[in-house]
């Protein structure tokens, strides 16, 4: 669980950005922000004021809130008559995370809190939370550690005939026995991920998804992930999931082929390992994200397969990593466009990969702590494909 001081330091920070830009205080709605920044994942709303002690309210459960959270003033969420009488006549602009606010809700504290300023901290609120502090990357290593262990396990159950789907089941299982909460959460709106994914045949298709590959999945209702196909010898079998233990997720893709693979494929595999090893090698504090994301572009094209780089030609998701933690889809992202310097405690996904029609899917995905001697691994298993 949380501590106090891990929540003291983060709610700091939290008013120290408020401060800087004149807003009186945040109310927090999304859950995992309430969480990160209280400790507890209850139905709650938590009001961060710029200055001052901070205030939990909770509508479910109020006793397992009071277990959980580090804020020391947790009570039930007030009515509609006493919630506007908990803000001064000082509170005249509220922040709130537009990027996942309903706009019932907005609606909601708009008629609760009438004739305030309501201004998004949406930005301030994914930064702060990009920086992970040694007990968030403690965390995240175990979660590393955890996955790493189901991977290994993979040459035990991977066999020729086998469904998509009967690969993906087997490692859900054993990734559930390991402790594995499953909770993927995705920040992105009309964003969804199960677990993830373990394609071969249907590795290729093209899907809603925004990553590489997304597979065909079971229906046109959930078009994603692992089909009913058959695994084929001599054809790459792509494994990526996330493991998520005490909310922290990481995320990792393996390649195993039970035969071997055409040259094209290994070439392939291997300028995916060169661009994730000198991405990695240059994860370091003020490197620009979009210059690194250009760099991984010019890799895959000077290896001819440029227009095979991160999706089927076509269908190209636009970056080569992206930032995790307790969501998928966090701050930094390597990517066109995000010209901002990295910092020192942020960890990113890096997922270099190929999809070659007629051939199928290739690459490889490690998640990384940017540090000054560059990306520290934290799924460090070996990277290598793994023939049976």
């Amino acid at each position: 669980m949380l501590t106090k001081t891990e929540v003291a330091q983060r709610i700091g920070r939290l008013q120290e950005a408020l401060q800087g830009k004149g807003i009186d205080g945040a109310l927090l709605v999304h859950p995992i922000d309430v969480y990160y920044f209280s400790g507890t994942r209850q139905n709650a709303t938590l009001w961060v004021p710029a200055r001052g002690d901070a205030r939990l309210f909770v509508r479910k459960s109020l006793s397992r809130a009071r277990e959980e959270s580090c804020i020391e003033d947790t009570g039930p969420f007030p009515s509609s008559k006493e919630f506007p009488q908990l803000f001064g006549e000082d509170v005249r602009t509220v922040g709130f995370t537009f990027d996942v606010l309903p706009v019932q809700q907005y609606n909601y504290y708009a008629k609760l809190l009438p004739g305030r300023e309501f201004v998004d901290v949406s930005v301030i609120n994914r930064e702060l939370r990009s920086v992970k502090s040694p007990w968030e990357l403690e965390r995240m290593h175990r979660s590393g550690a955890a996955l790493g262990k189901v991977f290994r396990q993979v040459p035990e159950f991977l066999k020729v005939g086998m469904r998509e789907l009967d690969l993906a089941a087997e490692f859900e299982c054993r990734l559930r026995k390991a402790g594995g909460e499953g909770y993927v959460r995705m920040r992105a709106f009309n964003q969804e991920l199960f677990q993830g994914l373990a394609v071969s045949a249907t590795a290729g298709d093209p899907g809603f998804f925004d990553g590489p590959v997304t597979g065909r999945g079971l229906s046109a209702a959930a078009p994603h992930g692992a089909s009913i196909e058959p695994i084929a010898a001599d054809t790459p079998v792509l494994i990526d999931y996330t493991g998520v233990f005490d909310g922290y997720i990481v995320d990792m893709t393996r390649m195993f082929v039970i035969g071997k693979l055409v040259p094209a494929l290994e070439r392939a595999f291997a300028t995916a390992c060169a661009i994730q090893d000198w991405l990695a090698a240059n994860l370091k504090p003020g490197a620009i994200c979009e210059e690194l994301f250009f760099k991984a572009l010019e890799m895959a094209e000077g290896a001819g397969l440029g227009r095979n780089f991160m999706g089927a030609p076509g269908e190209n998701a636009k970056f080569v990593g992206h930032g995790v933690g307790l969501e998928l889809d966090e701050f930094p992202v390597l990517a066109q466009g995000f010209k901002v310097p990295l910092q020192a405690g942020q960890t990113i996904a890096i997922e270099p990969k190929f999809v070659i029609p007629g051939q199928g899917v290739i690459g490889i995905e490690n998640t990384f702590a940017v540090s000054e001697g560059g990306g520290v691994k934290l799924t460090d298993i070996p990277d290598g494909i793994v023939h049976l």
